[in-house]
């Protein structure tokens, strides 16, 4: 009687476990602003105050679950915008792509409401400059960023392969800045990125 106790209490806590890992990907599809800190630093051995503005764009989250606790994330999105000002005046339009990978814990998977947070590490690479005002006439450079990343968010059950998601997610973004070739500093951006998406479990 004990083994067949023991047998049925195996099969019950596998049977659990292959439903709530019935799926094994979750893609997201959303949209998030990029929301650069308040104080971004200053160039030219201080003399130049630099502010970085924030911007919205589609997100794309693929979610790879190793059981039905712990996943790992790629995050992509379409180019983010931003203006760059220098003492107030506007000085360049840059666009960066912010992939990032993180390993996450949900701590409620198959209910109606799962929390999750997760760390990971962030790549950032930063192109199509325009130069303005101040700068124009010059070439701006902002090197590529490697930082680490945070992320928490909750997930609400729409239907068995439906749902939806609110997340809030901290990067670690500083690039170097050159001028005409010239080191000037730093630009420390280090991002609140935040916003809703949909997703299909498969």
């Amino acid at each position: 009687m004990r083994i067949s106790a023991t047998l049925v209490l195996l099969a019950s806590s596998l049977l659990a476990s292959a439903t709530a890992s019935a799926y094994d990907w979750t893609f997201k599809v959303g949209a998030h602003q990029v929301d650069p800190k308040s104080d971004n630093g200053t160039l030219a051995g201080g003399t130049l105050k630099t502010d970085v503005s924030g911007d919205w764009r589609p997100t794309f989250q693929l979610e790879y679950f190793l059981n039905p606790n712990w996943g790992v994330e790629v995050l992509a999105a379409t180019p983010f915008k931003h203006d760059v000002t220098l003492n107030g005046a506007k000085a360049a339009e840059v666009s960066h792509l912010p992939p990032t990978v993180s390993l996450q814990y949900h701590f409620n998977p198959g209910g109606k409401v799962s929390p999750f947070v997760g760390v990971g590490l962030n790549y950032t690479a930063f192109f199509d400059v325009k130069e303005r005002g101040p700068l124009a006439g010059t070439q701006l450079t902002l090197g590529k960023s490697w930082g680490a990343a945070a992320h928490a968010g909750l997930d609400f059950t729409l239907s068995e392969r439906w749902l939806m998601s609110v997340d809030l997610r901290w990067m670690d973004i500083d690039t170097e800045a050159r001028v005409n070739g010239a080191k000037v500093g730093t630009v420390n951006i280090d991002p609140i990125a935040y916003g809703l998406a949909v997703g299909y479990r498969f």
